[in-house]
């Protein structure tokens, strides 16, 4: 039976996953139930996918990362590897809080630096990037480059994953060119214009 995607046969896969053509499943994975995974997605090796995680299209999830419930990845997220969610602000393990998991959003194009950790509740912007080992503790802006613990941000990102250097009133991307205005009240949101 051609299913559409390819799932190494050491994975645990559940027939109630919704799993997109072209996507990748490597060794020793569990998907679970009720979760959704987009096309052409990378599933590296050790990777659990719990109950009711969505994930996009064109989502690469490096090894050992753990989506709990709660967690959403929209299209072109990258999760390098060993990067931590969680899903529960206070847990106990003698106290049931499942009523309590907080959703975590990872927007389009974002990426996530190896060995980070993602506080439940929050939002990380579309074409951020996430330091190596950062703890995101709050939202992320749009193309915003944030690291250390707690994570602040540090400067702002492209696209293409190149760092931004101010120029007089513009911030521009000596990797491929592109132009940005970063607004300077309150919460900063960059916005692209083409070279």
């Amino acid at each position: 039976m051609n299913k559409g995607y390819q799932a190494d046969p050491t994975s645990l896969v559940s027939d109630d996953a919704q799993i997109g053509e072209g996507t990748r499943i490597w060794q020793f994975c569990n998907i679970m139930g009720s979760s959704v995974i987009g096309t052409n997605c990378n599933i590296g090796q050790n990777v659990f996918v719990e109950n009711g995680v969505r994930i996009g299209n064109n989502v690469k999830v490096k090894n050992n990362v753990a989506l709990y419930q709660g967690v959403v990845c929209e299209d072109d997220v990258f999760l390098g590897p060993n990067c931590v969610f969680t899903n529960v602000i206070n847990p106990r393990s003698f106290i049931e809080k499942k009523h309590e998991f907080k959703e975590t959003i990872i927007r389009k194009g974002a990426s996530i630096g190896a060995n980070a950790t993602i506080v439940c509740g929050n939002t990380i912007g579309r074409y951020a990037m996430v330091g190596a080992g950062t703890v995101v503790t709050h939202d992320v802006g749009e193309y915003h480059l944030v690291v250390g613990n707690p994570g602040r941000t540090v400067g702002y990102v492209c696209m293409c994953g190149g760092r931004l250097q101010e120029e007089a009133d513009l911030w521009r991307c000596p990797e491929c060119g592109r132009q940005y205005k970063v607004s300077s009240g309150g919460e900063v949101k960059a916005e692209e214009i083409e070279p």
